[in-house]
């Protein structure tokens, strides 16, 4: 799933083409905005919620999405060939003079009034990438449910906002915390503060990196890495499932740098 960078990213984007910009026409392609016009309307600003997009229009509107698992937005010049997929896959394209704007594969694509944003993104904590981050809420948040494990807190949207799986296994390794740590036993400021710094850091690299390494294949300490040795001890990576269930994700860890007690 496309983390907090990666949307941060897709946004300045957006926003870089879009704002200021009057929609000619718009095409909706899923059931509850199939007869939405808003042509006429001009894009005000793109912006990040976490993982959330907020597109503000004119007239009090905002067109929110989410990537989730594969969502993408792509921007064409008029008369450029559209590259984002096969055209079952998508779910919008937002028409300006200079840019065609399309969404692919966008499992979470609504209206509302950009006065009720709350109703889409009012659920999340402090944002990490945020020039206004609240640092003590996100740590309260944290620190609220002390016997949760320390990944499932970190992951958790409602606590901070733009962490994926990458940060949080990543965050884990580098503090040397067991990803089923209890939150009680756990630093949470110095996790909060990594997890901050590496996204921060990651926004203006255009890659994920935690390594200090940006080569394909070097990037991250245990992410993706199941099976293979730890870069720091040459113990073998392991990798298991972690969460509630029906909401599991994948976890990595390296067992002698991540030891359980």
């Amino acid at each position: 799933m496309p983390e907090g960078d990666t949307v941060w990213r897709a946004c300045k984007r957006l926003n870089q083409a879009l704002a200021g910009q009057q929609l000619t026409s718009t095409d909706f392609r899923v059931p509850s905005l199939a007869t939405t016009d808003l042509s006429g309307r001009t894009v005000l600003e793109v912006v990040a919620r976490g993982k959330h997009i907020l597109m503000r229009l004119s007239g009090g509107l905002t067109l929110h999405s989410h990537f989730r698992m594969d969502g993408s937005w792509h921007l064409y010049r008029p008369g450029e060939k559209w590259r984002g997929g096969p055209s079952h896959e998508i779910r919008v394209v937002l028409t300006t003079a200079p840019w065609t704007a399309v969404g692919y594969r966008l499992p979470v694509l609504d209206l509302v009034g950009t006065d009720d944003e709350d109703t889409v993104v009012g659920h999340l904590g402090p944002d990490l990438l945020s020039p206004s981050f609240d640092r003590a809420t996100a740590i309260s948040n944290v620190e609220s449910d002390p016997g949760r494990t320390v990944s499932e807190a970190l992951l958790d949207q409602r606590n901070l906002a733009g962490i994926g799986n990458f940060y949080r296994t990543e965050v884990c390794f580098l503090l040397g915390l067991h990803p089923w740590l209890a939150v009680s036993a756990v630093d949470v400021p110095a996790a909060v503060d990594l997890s901050r710094k590496l996204m921060k850091a990651n926004v203006r690299n255009g890659v994920q990196v935690s390594t200090g390494i940006d080569r394909h294949g070097q990037r991250s300490w245990v992410f993706e890495r199941a099976g293979k040795p730890c870069r720091r001890c040459g113990t073998t990576i392991l990798t298991g499932s972690l969460g509630e269930p029906t909401r599991e994700r994948v976890t990595y860890w390296c067992p002698a740098c991540q030891p359980e007690a």
